[in-house]
């Protein structure tokens, strides 16, 4: 009994263990998208500032009598499509913090603020080696289900043996105060002991033990099959989020290099429409590509250390 109070009570603590690791989890896969969106806000209001500068300068130009209405108004254009776009990116960051908020447990109307950053987060899972073997034990689902099957096979033990007598023994000692009947004014004490023993042991149960032997192994059997299939799961597990790692890892090389250029091409488009010898077209055109580039290379990122947290998990680290 006390063995099967010590395997149930570890059993239980690692169900306790195993429920904080899938809220851990859920808070994370939460967590990430609502700082995506954060930061390509952060990006929209950079490029805002950038854009309304240039549009003020094309209108000032434009009074001078150097620059034709149409440069205005497709800047104007850009200007009014990008502030929508940002307008309508606020709203979906409302909706996926406030999911954050539910999976946390906090009242929708509190208020909180995202102080992470992708590159923080990725300079710290820099470290993590995506090559390591994953370690089960590290997995509590994993571990509880070791847990489980101690228990049962406790069970299958205990159920092989059902010849085996039970044994109880009692001691009960006691004084009762007795006196003060009649003539007698005197009071004293009484002392009385009782001692007990009982021995069962079972003739004939009509197979109900062994009924119960058989669930036991059954049930033992069961938790072998399911052992084997998270072992299968963690392994598939593992090797997905190792490939989602290296596609996310040369698309963020590649990200790098076009934003680059399409910063080159954006700024070498100012110049030229500044000087005269470009058009607000042209401006645009790179402009457009400016933005895609910088959504494109924050994608990536976001693809890549959600692939490390994927990896992580995996391996139980």
């Amino acid at each position: 009994a006390t063995k099967a109070a010590r395997y149930y009570s570890e059993y239980v603590n690692q169900q306790l263990t195993v429920a904080r690791q899938t809220v851990q989890n859920q808070v994370i896969e939460a967590y990430l998208p609502a700082l995506l969106i954060s930061e390509n806000v952060g990006i929209f209001d950079k490029n805002i500032g950038n854009l309304d500068k240039l549009f003020s300068d094309t209108k000032a130009i434009n009074q001078a009598g150097f620059a034709e209405q149409l440069d205005v108004d497709r800047l104007e254009l850009s200007l009014s499509t990008i502030r929508s776009e940002r307008g309508n990116l606020l709203r979906q960051q409302e909706i996926v913090v406030n999911a954050l908020k539910f999976v946390m447990g906090m009242p929708v109307q509190n208020q909180i603020s995202l102080s992470d950053n992708l590159n923080k987060l990725l300079s710290e899972y820099a470290a993590l080696d995506v090559t390591a073997e994953p370690n089960l034990m590290n997995r509590p689902e994993y571990v509880q289900l070791l847990k489980g099957r101690e228990l049962s096979a406790l069970q299958v033990d205990l159920y092989r043996k059902p010849w085996m007598p039970t044994v109880a023994g009692f001691v009960q000692y006691q004084q009762g105060w007795q006196g003060g009947f009649g003539d007698q004014t005197e009071w004293f004490f009484v002392p009385s002991a009782v001692a007990g023993l009982s021995v069962n042991f079972s003739i004939w149960d009509g197979g109900g033990a062994k009924a119960r032997q058989e669930r036991a192994m059954v049930g033992v059997q069961t938790i072998d099959a399911q052992k084997e299939l998270l072992e299968n799961a963690v392994a598939l597990e593992v090797a997905n989020a190792r490939k989602q790692y290296d596609n996310a890892a040369e698309r963020v090389a590649s990200q790098q290099k076009n934003l680059t250029l399409a910063q080159r091409i954006y700024d070498t488009t100012q110049t030229k429409y500044k000087a005269g010898i470009g058009s607000s077209f042209e401006v645009t055109q790179s402009e457009s590509a400016l933005y895609s580039a910088q959504q494109g290379l924050l994608q990536t990122q976001f693809d890549l250390l959600t692939a490390k947290v994927a990896i992580k998990k995996a391996m139980g680290q």
